[in-house]
């Protein structure tokens, strides 16, 4: 069997997909899963972009020791220098580094000759080998690019001192075979390829990023890359969990695996929708809601007598355990510790403290807690842990003749409580202007999700906003037992991240002001 390097990019052209915004701890605790599921390549983020890029990539690489940590660069030495600052404290690391080579981008973007791109790529190569024992370059737009001039380009970065090639179909316009006819050709015809593992990095503009991506393996890559549950630029990347599965299932075609840990699939899926606000459809393969799902009577009928009739993947392959152990109000820490083991978290004593005194309160509330509840605990007490938010303290909602008064009492950033109270033609509406009236900022609403965590009427709520503020778009994410309790939280959170990106002249003046996101090249 031909071992293949799972690249997994959730924390980088993941974070890319619009509207999404990741804080550090929730990068940390995706980070964290993914070593978990047993990657071998995390790429955190692209260091040269921002500050804040720079110190999460820092932070993921100096926690992650499970699998190799690296950073996005353009070809230039200041984006290399930073991607080193970051990530010279890693266990393994690496440095991914692009340059386009089709003939639109050479033309419109880069406005430079054949000639010129290869010698940038070489010098690039050769500079960013002096800092990283592992190189991976990309050619971006390489499936728009000539075959010819990309086996030259290969060739040389190789001969410069490039592990990897990466040959991204940017834009995903490559059927199958087309883009498979490329790793055969580079493969035939590279001198050097022996040098270098050939990647695959598909987007899925037509839909054919799984696809592309499993008939590059076909043809001799052996390093695939991809995002969870498919997120990314535009229409996404490949998804991660789709191509395991099928490395694990048809085996017998494939004749390569991945050591990555399958039943961590569905826990890690379910944790980067969350987190992103990027909800799964049922209908998603591997990991949807009714991927193993039964209503035909027929289907039904032949499931009960041989699974394998109607089902090519059992649940328990993907990490779907239909024994969940339920805990209740008369649980102790033991049992919530060993929970929170089985479920993947380490937990600090301090940590297990904070999670138990929450359980204990949901559990007054709610009879049974299921995982989906625990897992929502921990992650719902990542956005309190930075001291300097908002945070909310008291929320009453009163409503008569169609309209609602929202009261709400909040702590500061400075550890001061304020109280304020305001109208709307509907409570959501009448706490969000009350929260608006509180921080002095007029903020627009983009989008409000919401849904249940688990079944029953006593299930947790979740709630997702998008929201704009002076040109800045943020997100927030809120959980609680009260769907009202959830959508102020939620608000909150997207106030706090708007406050990391630029600090409002008119509060909080003792702050330093926070950079933005300097605009990324658009990549692969």
């Amino acid at each position: 069997m031909r071992k293949i390097t799972v690249f997994d990019t959730t924390l980088r052209d993941g974070e890319q997909s619009a509207g999404v915004n990741l804080n550090l701890q929730e990068k940390l605790e995706i980070a964290r899963q993914l070593e978990r599921l047993g990657v071998d390549i995390i790429e955190a983020g692209f260091p040269a972009a921002s500050p804040g890029d720079l110190a999460s990539t820092k932070e993921i690489a100096q926690t992650i020791k499970g699998a190799s940590v690296t950073g996005l660069a353009r070809a230039s030495k200041k984006d290399i220098d930073a991607a080193w600052e970051a990530l010279k404290v890693a266990a393994e690391p690496r440095l991914h580094v692009f340059l386009a080579t089709s003939p639109i981008h050479r033309q419109h973007k880069l406005k430079m000759s054949k000639d010129e791109v290869v010698a940038k790529a070489v010098e690039t190569v050769r500079y960013a080998k002096t800092f990283f024992p592992q190189v991976q370059f990309s050619a971006e737009d390489a499936g728009r690019t000539e075959l010819e001039f990309l086996r030259e380009v290969i060739t040389a970065v190789i001969d410069a001192g490039a592990t990897v090639v990466n040959i991204p179909d940017t834009v995903g316009y490559l059927m199958p075979e087309e883009y498979g006819a490329i790793f055969k050709y580079l493969k035939d015809e590279v001198p050097n390829i022996d040098k270098a593992l050939l990647s695959a990095h598909c987007h899925d503009d037509l839909g054919f990023a799984v696809a592309n991506s499993l008939a590059a393996i076909q043809n001799g890559a052996t390093q695939v890359e991809g995002t969870i549950n498919g997120i990314g630029e535009r229409a996404g990347n490949a998804a991660l969990e789709e191509i395991l599965v099928n490395l694990n299932i048809r085996q017998d075609f494939y004749q390569a695996e991945a050591r990555a840990k399958l039943d961590q699939l569905s826990r890690t899926s379910r944790l980067v929708a969350s987190l992103t606000g990027m909800q799964v459809p049922p209908n998603k393969a591997v990991v949807g809601a009714n991927a193993f799902a039964h209503e035909s009577g027929i289907h039904q009928d032949g499931v009960l007598k041989e699974r394998t009739t109607y089902e090519i993947i059992s649940p328990q392959l993907v990490g779907l355990d239909s024994n969940q152990l339920v805990l209740g109000k008369h649980s102790g820490r033991h049992a919530l510790k060993e929970r929170m083991e089985f479920l993947g978290y380490s937990l600090s004593e301090e940590q297990l403290q904070d999670l138990f005194i929450k359980f204990k309160e949901l559990a007054d509330k709610k009879k049974e807690l299921h995982d989906d509840d625990l897992v929502a605990l921990v992650h719902d007490s990542t956005l309190t842990e930075d001291g300097d938010v908002f945070k909310l303290d008291y929320l009453h909602v009163s409503y008569m003749n169609s309209i609602a008064t929202a009261t709400i009492r909040l702590e500061t950033p400075s550890g001061l409580q304020t109280e304020e109270a305001a109208i709307g033609s509907g409570s959501v509406e009448a706490i969000y202007n009350t929260i608006e009236k509180m921080v002095q900022m007029r903020i627009h609403l983009l989008d409000y999700k919401i849904r249940s965590l688990s079944k029953g009427r006593d299930a947790l709520a979740e709630v997702y906003v998008k929201v704009s503020y002076e040109g800045f778009v943020g997100t927030g994410r809120g959980i609680d037992h009260d769907v009202l309790g959830a959508s102020s939280k939620a608000f909150i959170d997207s106030i706090n991240r708007l406050r990391k990106m630029k600090k409002p002249k008119h509060f909080i003046e003792d702050q330093e002001e926070y950079s933005t996101h300097c605009v990324q090249d658009s990549f692969n």
